[in-house]
């Protein structure tokens, strides 16, 4: 909601502003369709150049994220924890052998199905299942895990990250492409030269409209469209490092209580549970897992 706001307040400004100073609508929108398809077009075309299918198809599902924030909330955060204490609880009381059908096959684990959200997201679960299946092979190393888990993370954090930054590139290339539109206008005023003022005067109206809409559109819209889709992506790449942080520390020898501990505090200020509530979660899950 706050990004439709900000929007609405962009335009009400600049056009509002605009209106007040005495501007006419009329040259914009006189010259808006062909300016935008040149300034449109050329932009699409630079993103079907520079980037592939896949950090496309991202950028659509990043759009939409634009209002709905991330993906991961308050309850998610203390799903992600109790999941982890029921799993390194396991590995405590009963041994990795205890565990081994539940990271082989986490489709079928009763512990995992209480979490259906995290389910859904294979990175997640593949990444816990993954540390844990190298704990299995006796590579208890907590550096060395660590140091594993980082570069996962550091890959998968690099991916998503590629369709804020073809945004954010477009943004960059959008006032450029707005004095391309202008100078073609130029050029059709100069092949007009003998007209009259009036006529003339309109023409590189329609002209600068071009520059205005490149300008317009990189920094009113387009970049910060990209700065939001990347603050959201850093905030989902959190709830990684969440498993991360409760992983390394149960390999250094910490109760199921104090690694989840260690977990929640690398939550999010705005979706950390607190003491009690994790607390309460935990023994609800210890609770259902017995």
């Amino acid at each position: 909601m706050l990004q439709i706001v900000g929007v609405v307040v962009v335009f009400g400004m600049v056009f509002g502003g605009y209106i007040m100073a005495g501007g006419s609508m009329e040259v914009i929108l006189h010259a808006l369709p062909h300016e935008m398809i040149v300034i449109d077009g050329a932009a699409v075309g630079q993103l079907l150049v520079g980037n592939s299918m896949a950090t496309l198809k991202a950028m659509g599902g990043d759009f939409g994220k634009l209002v709905s924030g991330s993906k991961w909330k308050k309850q998610d955060y203390q799903d992600l924890l109790s999941l982890l204490f029921t799993l390194t609880k396991l590995v405590k009381t009963r041994g990795v052998v205890a565990l081994e059908p539940h990271i082989e096959k986490p489709e079928e684990s009763k512990i995992f199905q209480r979490y259906p959200k995290i389910m859904k997201d294979h990175f997640a679960v593949d990444f816990i299942c993954d540390t844990f299946r190298m704990t299995t092979m006796n590579l208890d190393d907590p550096h060395q895990v660590e140091a594993a888990m980082e570069t996962q993370l550091e890959k998968h954090h690099h991916d998503a990250h590629l369709s804020p930054h073809a945004i954010q590139n477009m943004a960059d290339a959008l006032p450029a492409l707005g004095i391309v539109a202008a100078v073609m206008g130029i050029i059709k005023t100069m092949g007009a030269i003998s007209e009259p003022p009036e006529k003339l005067g309109e023409m590189i109206g329609s002209a600068l409209v071009g520059t205005f809409m490149g300008v317009f559109l990189a920094y009113g819209l387009v970049g910060p469209f990209a700065t939001r889709i990347t603050a959201i992506h850093d905030e989902e790449f959190q709830f990684y490092k969440i498993i991360k942080d409760v992983m390394v520390a149960h390999l250094h020898g910490n109760a199921a209580q104090i690694s989840v501990e260690i977990g929640r505090g690398s939550v999010p200020s705005g979706m950390q549970p607190t003491f009690a509530q994790l607390e309460e979660a935990v023994g609800q899950a210890a609770a259902e897992a017995a």
